[in-house]
C-alpha cells in the first residue's frame, strides 16, 4: 500500500483537516508541491519525532551498524 501522496499546496489548503487525519496512519505522508515542484512534507508528529530521534542516534553513533555487527559476532563466538 502506497502511503505517499503528492498534491499541490493549493489542493492541500482545502483538505488540511483530512490530511491531518490521514497522516496519523503509520508511514503516511504528503508531499506538497508548488508549481509542480516538491516544497513541503507533512507527516504526523509521532513520525517526525521518531525520525528526529533516529537522526540524533545516527549522529551520536555514526558506525552503529558496524558496532552492532561486532557485538553480534562477539556474542555468537562466546
Amino acid at each position: 500500500m502506497d502511503n505517499k501522496h503528492i498534491i499541490s499546496i493549493t489542493e492541500a489548503r482545502g483538505r488540511l483537516f483530512q490530511i491531518a487525519d490521514d497522516v496519523q496512519v503509520p508511514d503516511t505522508h504528503y508531499i506538497l508541491t508548488e508549481n509542480g515542484r516538491p516544497k513541503v512534507v507533512l507527516m504526523s508528529v509521532e513520525q517526525f519525532e521518531s525520525w528526529t530521534e533516529t537522526m540524533e542516534v545516527m549522529k551520536d553513533f555514526p558506525d552503529l551498524d558496524k558496532d552492532i555487527t561486532e557485538v553480534d559476532r562477539a556474542v555468537k563466538s562466546g
